[in-house]
């Protein structure tokens, strides 16, 4: 049998900018079909976008290698298309944004502790 390594999850923030929430939003609904093949393509999948009050947004998805991600996005003619296009919409942010964002900290996975809690219980009941 062989042993699979949990994928690595990333999240980050941004803030885009108010008066540009709207044609932020419409952007994304839909992405260009040729963006969405560059994602997949880079290894990132399950990714979603959240969007909060005051333009907060909060990005997530899983890698298997997010330093082959970022950089499989970094050489890509097509992302560097949409981050140009992308990069007014957002406040504060110097260079692209797939490139230049906030990764936020993991302090809390429940799969991560149940699973660790059952290892402890096994350790344990032996």
């Amino acid at each position: 049998m062989t042993s699979r390594t949990a994928p690595t999850r990333v999240c980050f923030q941004l803030r885009v900018r108010a008066e540009l929430l709207d044609e932020y939003i419409a952007r994304h609904t839909p992405v260009w079909p040729e963006m969405l093949a560059e994602i997949a393509a880079s290894g990132r999948r399950n990714y979603s976008l959240f969007l909060g009050e005051g333009g907060q947004l909060i990005g997530y998805y899983e890698t298997d290698d997010d330093d082959a991600a970022q950089a499989y996005l970094a050489a890509s003619p097509v992302a560097a298309r949409w981050e140009a296009e992308m990069s007014r919409f957002f406040v504060g942010l110097e260079g692209r944004p797939d490139q230049a964002a906030t990764p936020l900290t993991e302090i809390f996975h429940l799969h991560d502790q149940i699973a660790a809690s059952a290892i402890e219980n096994e350790s344990t009941a032996s």
